[in-house]
């Protein structure tokens, strides 16, 4: 066990953004999956968590953006089965569990997990032997030195969802289709502008890091740096490894494989979502014809039918929003005719709920939580997947599995 001086009190987990993922879909949805007794209990609050650390210096010895720890699928077998059986698998559940479920499923192994806080330090102590991580937070603060990290390197392994083949899309456009409808020029216009800060961020990581940062930087200089370096290959890369030929494509393949999961794993409380759960396909969750429309366009003959308009992220300002603060930088928006306000996530009210009502006009969220916020009744659409793979990956160290 590596002990740190500081815990990480400038760190957004992922475990504090679940908080409020299936918040307002009518009806709700809550984890079927029962946890054991040895769960550890949540001990940080979200302010805690994602304290700001301005001025802070860059990042010393951090590890690089391309490093890759997968491990072969024989390996994952060995592991997923002594980690099931002692019962030292973690993960935050609140939505965040489905891929694990599906993993655990695939290999016939038990499916409890311990349900862990917001900090890695249950992994730390080693009461949590296979720990869930975002490949772009979590496993940042893992295998790095900088303030907030544990500084384990490469000597840590982790278990690939996409590898698996049982990754579900994240980070996504959406807005009403009734908003659609009757703006699909601002739609198709915050689109183009949009892509194109995301295309230009997963291009320069680095800059794109620093913009976040400025604007107001929920986490340390130097994970923001570690974060966009991650996030701009979930941008680029599909789940079969593959480079994405245009950012924000709707890959029918990965999107039917989320929802897919989504019906398996997703338990919500009202049966008649439940039951429109079931009947869902990609045509009720997604249309591709305005991000198609925005592709093709030259960016200069866009007449919005709304030219304020806003954007709420799912949590707090860090470069898995990148591209949106990149588009606003660069002067993106105001290029085709739109003043865009980014509004923080995060809050009570959760990104579904607050396009749905009309707070916002536009929202990024997972492929899951929009899944379930129309089961229980909403009315969304995706018009882009923002990340073409998995964020999800399952961390242990070698030792614990001799």
């Amino acid at each position: 066990m590596k002990k740190r001086e500081k815990k990480a009190a400038a760190v957004v987990l992922t475990a504090a953004m679940a908080m409020t993922m299936l918040a307002g879909c009518g009806g709700g949805s809550s984890s079927s999956s029962a946890a054991s007794e040895t769960e550890v209990q949540t001990t940080a609050s979200a302010a805690e968590t994602t304290a700001a650390a301005e001025g802070e210096s860059e990042a010393s010895g951090s590890v690089g953006s391309d490093v890759k720890v997968g491990v072969p699928t024989e390996e994952a077998q060995k592991v997923l089965k002594a980690a099931a059986e002692a019962g030292q698998i973690g993960n935050w559940g609140n939505g965040n569990q489905y891929e694990l479920l599906a993993l655990l499923n695939k290999y016939k192994l038990p499916t409890d997990y311990v349900t862990m806080d917001f900090t890695m330090d249950a992994f730390d102590s080693d009461s949590i032997t296979l720990a869930s991580a975002m490949v772009y937070n979590e496993l940042g603060l893992v295998m790095n030195d900088y303030d907030g990290g544990y500084g384990y390197g490469d000597s840590v392994k982790t278990i690939d969802m996409n590898d698996e083949g049982v990754g579900m899309l994240e980070d996504n456009i959406f807005c009403t289709k009734k908003f659609a409808e009757e703006n699909p020029q601002t739609v198709e216009a915050f689109l183009y502008a949009s892509l194109k800060g995301w295309e230009y961020a997963a291009q320069h990581p680095e800059e794109a890091a620093k913009i976040v940062y400025e604007a107001g930087s929920s986490v340390s200089q130097g994970h923001q740096q570690y974060m966009a370096g991650q996030v701009a290959k979930l941008v680029q890369t599909d789940m079969n490894g593959d480079t994405v030929k245009q950012v924000g494509n709707m890959d029918e393949k990965a999107m039917q494989q989320t929802l897919d999961l989504a019906k398996q794993y997703l338990n919500l409380d009202d049966a008649s979502a439940q039951d429109k759960l079931k009947n869902t396909t990609l045509d009720d969750i997604r249309d591709t014809k305005y991000m198609e429309e925005a592709v093709a366009s030259d960016g200069k003959s866009f007449k919005p039918e709304k030219t304020d308009v806003s954007i709420q992220l799912k949590w707090l300002p860090q470069s898995q929003f990148m591209g949106y603060y990149v588009a606003e930088a660069k002067g993106y928006y105001k290029e085709v005719g739109l003043n865009v306000n980014i509004v923080s996530g995060g809050g009570d009210v959760a990104e579904t709920t607050a396009v749905n009502n009309g707070t916002v006009d536009f929202g990024v969220t997972w492929v899951s939580n929009l899944i379930a916020a129309n089961a229980g009744g909403m009315d969304l659409l995706e018009v882009a997947q923002i990340f073409q793979r998995s964020g999800l990956e399952l961390v242990y160290k070698p030792e614990n599995f001799k």
